[in-house]
């Protein structure tokens, strides 16, 4: 079975940093576009980062914009999402996203999205 696993969240302090990892499992994701989303308590799935098969387009969310990076590695099939200058409204769960299809662009759209990972809580204090 397909799985998804997201890793690397914690607990930070405003200004800080984490990284978040996504493994892959049951199919090899290289050839497929990757998302983020997360969803804060009682707001929406938000849509925060995607990324093309190759790795060399990347789109975000205006308000994550020079502060995250979503990298891959296919190789290891594992994607990334470097979070630098946390700020408390980044407090959310954070969840990876992938289409079944293979060929798909990077995504804004959950739909665009068949297979999801359990999530993973990112805390930012103030």
């Amino acid at each position: 079975q397909v799985q998804l696993v997201e890793s690397g969240g914690g607990l930070v302090q405003t200004g800080g940093s984490l990284r978040l990892s996504c493994a892959a499992s049951g199919r090899t994701f290289s050839s497929y576009a990757m998302g983020w989303f997360r969803q804060a308590p009682g707001k929406e799935r938000e849509f925060v980062a995607a990324i093309n098969w190759r790795g060399d387009s990347t789109i975000y969310v205006d308000s994550v914009k020079g502060r995250f990076t979503f990298s891959r590695d296919n190789a290891k099939n594992t994607v990334y999402l470097q979070m630098n200058n946390l700020k408390p409204e980044d407090t959310a769960v954070y969840y990876c996203a992938a289409p079944k299809l293979a060929g798909w662009s990077a995504s804004r759209l959950p739909s665009a999205y068949d297979y999801w990972g359990q999530g993973t809580q990112v805390t930012v204090s103030s």
